[in-house]
């Protein structure tokens, strides 16, 4: 099993789950694929930790000597967790404060190799 995570991405994890959603099950080359034509700006951060994932996988350094081909890797699971929130004041009418929530996320990946199953 190989695992990238991207932890505190500057998007919240609402915009991020539905992507996961569609790579998840796929093959690594398929869903490379898949994100690379999506137009999201968090299609761009899961596409990274996709790729990290996948040369995770091709390094024989830490998988005992052997390179993992990306056509033979499985998205087993793919999770969009909420990060911490910045929280900011933005000045209002009548001097009242308005909250501002600038939300984080944290992107795993994690592949399998279908010889492995």
């Amino acid at each position: 099993m190989f695992r990238a995570t991207h932890r505190h991405a500057r998007i919240s994890a609402r915009k991020v789950r539905p992507l996961a959603d569609l790579v998840r099950g796929k093959f690594a080359d398929e869903a490379l694929e898949l994100l690379k034509y999506q137009p999201h700006r968090g299609a761009r951060m899961l596409e990274k930790v996709l790729k990290s994932a996948v040369g995770n996988a091709q390094d024989p350094d830490q998988n005992r000597g052997v390179s993992y081909n990306p056509e033979r890797l499985l998205v087993t699971r793919a999770t969009i967790d909420g990060g911490p929130t910045f929280k900011r004041i933005r000045p209002r009418a009548r001097g009242m404060a308005f909250g501002i929530l600038r939300r984080t996320a944290h992107i795993t990946v994690e592949l399998q190799s279908i010889d492995d199953q």
